[in-house]
């Protein structure tokens, strides 16, 4: 465990490395003059040239990388142009909520899916199955941000149980976890039907291996072979889709941050964009990036709790 450990820790700093080089040359060779698309097109070229040196954009390309990496490794973000704040903190205050919004929704993912993808394995070829396989269907192919509209229709105009949007802080715990009730369901549907049709996936494949068939024989009931051993071994493909979901809901909420007007990750980074301010984008952009990376890192040591063969592998 050990020795796998140290390999995928090696890994998870070569990928860093790299990701950062990446997002950044990918900011960088964006086509235009920052300052002036700030500044507008009518400011005086000393104006401009003042902004330039500020930002540090007159600076040699590769120094201006090594101090930006350099300076997130201390926690130093930078400072935002449009907001005049640092960035760590601006970054902080949204995933203050981005991350709980996208910790409900994961929940919720995997509380709708684990118990639906379970009946329908069990249930293979009958009608709870087929009823199970059509909702999952029906949920992969509704759009979220048409869903969500759809709640905001229901549950806020109609019915007037829950906000339609808006987000009052954390000094209200209560307004605040009702504000995130119906985005969290919005971005939670899609990724329970996938996470239902790759466990009843995996679940039926397992339960056609050999050691299902002895269990079997030893009077295992399918339902206990079910749960005490293939669902188990069904869990590698699972944890790859918990993985990426947990990623998606944290970068790739963005659509629905803006119709519920949620002052989250994703809408600080799109205003970010649209507003030209680089340091924002560049520290937003690569703090995903870590996400995303640092979420594969920790699947692939459950997979490694999960089946001990990888270990020996690795």
């Amino acid at each position: 465990m050990a020795r796998y450990l140290l390999t995928r820790s090696l890994m998870l700093c070569l990928s860093l490395l790299a990701a950062s080089l990446v997002v950044f040359l990918a900011i960088e060779v964006v086509p235009g003059d920052p300052a002036s698309y700030m500044l507008g097109m009518n400011a005086a070229p000393d104006t401009v040239a003042a902004l330039r040196d500020q930002l540090g954009l007159d600076e040699p390309l590769a120094w201006r990388y090594l101090h930006w990496v350099f300076g997130m490794m201390r926690g130093d973000f930078g400072v935002s142009y449009t907001y005049k704040v640092p960035v760590a903190g601006l970054i902080a205050d949204r995933l203050a909520l981005s991350l709980p919004l996208a910790g409900l929704a994961l929940a919720l993912s995997a509380a709708l899916a684990l118990p639906l993808g379970l009946i329908a394995a069990a249930r293979r070829g009958k009608a709870a199955d087929a009823a199970v396989m059509g909702v999952a269907q029906i949920g992969i192919a509704l759009p979220n941000f048409w869903f969500a509209m759809l709640l905001v229709l229901l549950f806020a105009l109609r019915w007037q149980m829950l906000p339609a949007g808006g987000f009052p802080g954390w000094s209200d715990p209560v307004a605040a976890l009702r504000s995130l009730i119906l985005p969290a369901v919005a971005l939670a549907l899609p990724q329970a039907a996938i996470l239902a049709r790759v466990l009843r996936s995996a679940l039926i494949e397992t339960m056609d291996q050999d050691y299902i068939r002895t269990a079997r024989a030893k009077g295992l009931s399918r339902s206990q072979a079910l749960t005490r051993h293939a669902l188990r071994n069904a869990l590698i493909p699972v944890l790859t889709i918990l993985g990426m979901q947990c990623a998606f809901l944290i970068a790739g909420a963005i659509i629905i941050e803006n119709v519920f007007y949620l002052p989250g990750l994703g809408r600080l980074i799109f205003q970010a964009i649209t507003q030209r301010d680089l340091i924002v984008v560049e520290s937003g952009v690569m703090l995903l990036v870590v996400t995303v990376i640092l979420v594969s890192f920790v699947t692939d040591l459950a997979y490694a709790l999960v089946d001990p063969r990888l270990r020996r592998r690795g």
